[in-house]
């Protein structure tokens, strides 16, 4: 017994530095995933907010609103070029939370692939996707094709 508290006198301040290197490395470590925590939730307010406020524009925008009719006819109404641009953001904001979801889990991209199925199922959106897809990045392409083609 002596020899412990002999040694724990020789070597107390040791000790105490030590416990406070791993505590400190602890709470960095928490910290980080903290950190962590707070980007995703961040970066999900924000997609959300995006969100809200591409859809909203359908609603205030009477140039766009047949963009989700799915009896569309674009042989007597081609698109318009309001009708386009707006695709193209939306179709921009699917690759961009496709991208989230790959890189780090932040969205599920089997609610991904459930929304572009309904969204590109209305003729608007599809004839879009159909224009500008060779313009996009191959492996979202092959994702939103893979996607519909299970439609089914």
């Amino acid at each position: 017994m002596r020899t412990v508290l002999g040694w724990l006198a020789d070597n107390w301040f040791s000790l105490v530095q030590s416990a406070g290197i791993i505590a400190g490395l602890g709470f960095n470590g928490w910290s980080l995933r903290r950190d962590g925590q707070d980007r995703r939730t961040t970066a999900r307010l924000s997609l959300a907010q995006h969100h809200r406020e591409l859809w909203a524009d359908v609603h205030r925008r009477p140039d766009l609103e047949r963009l989700l009719r799915d009896d569309a006819d674009l042989v007597a109404q081609p698109i318009t070029t309001a009708e386009d641009e707006f695709l193209n953001v939306v179709i921009y904001h699917f690759q961009t939370c496709w991208e989230l979801g790959r890189s780090d889990g932040l969205l599920s991209l089997e609610a991904l692939r459930l929304d572009a199925r309904a969204f590109f199922a209305h003729p608007i959106p599809l004839a879009v996707w159909r224009r500008s897809r060779d313009r996009r990045d191959r492996e979202f392409c092959r994702f939103i094709e893979e996607t519909l083609s299970q439609s089914g």
